[in-house]
């Protein structure tokens, strides 16, 4: 049996090793992209108040960023977040979504919300290996066999998990570091050997949690293991068609500066608060759910806030979700999540790496001992 398991995490790697490696190298490179992008682009994200200058009412604003815009594009939303010196990010109907950065002081466009090219590489090496998303009916290969990949990369840590564990837990003292100077082929076996034991854990969630983005079955049946029913696409899309619909109505710009002060009243240790036609979110800067949020419904006339809907009583899908995205991206715990995870992340890259190096090494023993061997 063990040698049996040994043959599977063996050629399921050789195959699959260098997508796996592409996948996990991509991924530890998006762990910090919001952090990195702010602070190349801080002119955007980032104002400067002289005195004891106020920002301009909301709907003031963006009845100047409105007269900017094309006819046939309308603002469906704005996003606010915490702290006198960040900019507003103002949400468009078209293109997809499109957002502006404006300063809230002096209603001036500071620039688009765009990704920087480096890191739309790597998304897309991510989600797709260069390839196009899926859209009228075709599917995305680079999806599929990314997602093959994360499948065989979950037997092949497990595998490697049940093959190692013995000679681990035989050799506790000696076994749990890694060694730096007894060569470049021991180095890279406790980096294969150790670098996956200690990374296991983290790289099968992120793995689980990623297929959902690869596979329709795959994400029905997990959200299931929840109690989740997943919706079909014809309702996500019909959903969506509607609340096109609804934001493509004029909108009440007049009532959002009260409803921006009751919601930042009642939440004064915020994230941001977004607002849209007819209802808004507050998320908040907390371990866990990044994606968690509290959402107010109001009067399109009067502003009044007319229900609440706090995170603990939405649905579990809606959790779901957000756990999902949290636990793949590492973002659940702030710094510390995001930073183990990069790190681990790069530990993936480098065991199948570091397995291709130990397997062509072996191969070269054997064949210096079959060529001694026939010499004598």
């Amino acid at each position: 049996m063990k040698r049996i398991i040994k043959k599977i995490h063996l050629w399921l790697s050789l195959p699959f090793g260098l997508i796996i490696a592409i996948t996990c190298f991509s991924g530890a490179m998006l762990v910090f992209e919001d952090e990195i992008t702010e602070f190349s682009s801080s002119h955007l994200y980032k104002v400067n108040p002289t005195g004891t200058q106020e920002p301009l009412s909301i709907d003031h604003l963006l009845s100047l960023v409105e007269e900017s815009l094309p006819e046939d594009v309308s603002i469906i939303g704005v996003t606010i977040a915490a702290g006198d010196n960040r900019s507003y990010l103002v949400n468009l109907s078209k293109p997809r979504r499109a957002s502006l950065f404006v300063n809230p002081y002096t209603g001036e466009v500071l620039g688009n919300k765009e990704r920087i090219p480096f890191f739309m590489t790597m998304f897309r090496l991510h989600r797709w290996l260069m390839d196009s998303p899926s859209s009228n009916g075709r599917v995305s290969r680079g999806r599929v066999i990314v997602g093959i990949s994360t499948i065989i990369f979950v037997i092949v840590l497990l595998t490697g998990l049940i093959n190692g564990w013995p000679r681990m837990r035989k050799k506790v003292k000696n076994r749990f570091k890694i060694h730096l100077n007894r060569g470049w082929r021991r180095f890279n076996y406790d980096l294969h050997v150790l670098g996956g034991f200690y990374a296991v854990i983290l790289l099968l969630s992120m793995s689980l949690t990623g297929l959902t983005w690869s596979f329709s079955w795959y994400s029905s049946a997990f959200n299931s293991l929840f109690g989740v029913e997943t919706q079909t696409r014809e309702g996500h899309h019909a959903n969506r068609s509607a609340q096109s619909a609804s934001n493509s109505t004029e909108s009440a710009f007049e009532v959002w500066p009260m409803v921006y002060e009751t919601i930042a009243a009642e939440n004064p240790a915020y994230k941001q608060i977004r607002i849209t036609p007819q209802s808004a979110t507050v998320s908040f800067d907390r371990w866990g759910n990044v994606r968690a949020s509290d959402t107010y419904n109001f009067d399109t006339n009067s502003g009044e806030i007319e229900s609440i809907e706090h995170y603990k009583e939405k649905e579990k899908a809606s959790k779901i979700r957000g756990w999902i995205y949290s636990v793949h991206t590492g973002s659940w715990g702030g710094w510390v999540s995001k930073m183990l995870s990069f790190l681990v992340a790069l530990l993936g890259t480098s065991l199948p790496l570091s397995g291709y190096y130990l397997w062509w090494k072996r191969l070269s023993s054997k064949s210096r001992r079959k060529k001694k061997t026939i010499r004598k």
